[in-house]
């Protein structure tokens, strides 16, 4: 996993891993969630992603639009 850049310095978001089609996301309790296209929206997976790779708004972006849309919990 790619560690999390938390430029705002206070994410519950401290890991990820993005492939073609999903996302895993390592939250600060150490759990693992994985969204994917199927799970979550497509559109979502995307902006996730971008978020991820941002550094910036991942953990605020899942609980608002995401939260119970996961795939599986890891």
């Amino acid at each position: 996993m790619k560690r999390y850049r938390n430029l705002d310095g206070n994410s519950g978001v401290i890991a990820y891993e993005a492939g073609d089609g999903f996302i895993r996301i390592r939250f600060v309790n150490g759990d693992v969630y994985e969204y994917t296209d199927q799970a979550s929206g497509r559109e979502h997976v995307q902006n996730m992603q971008r978020l991820a790779q941002a550094g910036r708004g991942l953990a605020t972006y899942v609980s608002r639009f995401v939260h119970e849309a996961y795939a599986r919990k890891l």
